[in-house]
């Protein structure tokens, strides 16, 4: 598991860049590290016959491409959030949770329109296996970086002052 979630992240960094400087330096560390990316997890993970592997790795860049687009849009989310920490209101509280529920849409559909197209080349059952995959990967992704940038309530108590005595 742990080197799932290693190579989970270093998956995402390629598509993400995060506002906090100790979370890139680890990420780098991990990186230089184990020296894997995603496609290797994916090699590594998946039963794809010989005479199948250079059209699964072309619906696969093509899928890749799609993917990478949305966590692009996801790290600048992360971005704008970090930014608006400190002046927070409901209508940029507003924006950003509909701008997340748009990425998440557009993922779900990516995996809409690809699982056709893998399936044609692997059959329904390793399209599956793989989409079990990519959802593994986003939610470790999605847990590292919750883990990595403060609740909207621990951003208020920042605000509130002790009482004088």
């Amino acid at each position: 598991m742990k080197k799932i979630f290693t190579l989970a992240i270093l998956a995402f960094i390629g598509t993400a860049t995060f506002a906090q400087d100790d979370v890139q330096e680890e990420l780098k560390a991990l990186q230089s590290a184990f020296g894997k990316d995603k496609a290797e997890l994916v090699k590594q993970f998946m039963i794809v016959p010989a005479d199948k592997d250079a059209a699964f790795w072309s619906v696969y860049d093509q899928y890749e491409t799609g993917r990478k687009a949305i966590g692009k849009g996801k790290a600048q989310l992360i971005s704008d959030y970090a930014k608006s920490y400190d002046s927070m209101d409901d209508k940029k509280a507003g924006e950003l949770m509909k701008r997340k529920a748009d990425l998440t849409d557009e993922f779900t559909k990516l995996q809409r329109k690809f699982f056709p197209q893998f399936s044609k080349v692997i059959g329904g059952v390793q399209t599956a296996k793989f989409f079990q995959l990519e959802d593994y990967l986003n939610n470790i992704i999605t847990l590292g970086i919750q883990n990595n940038i403060p609740f909207i309530d621990d951003i208020d108590k920042t605000k509130i002052q002790a009482p004088k005595s």
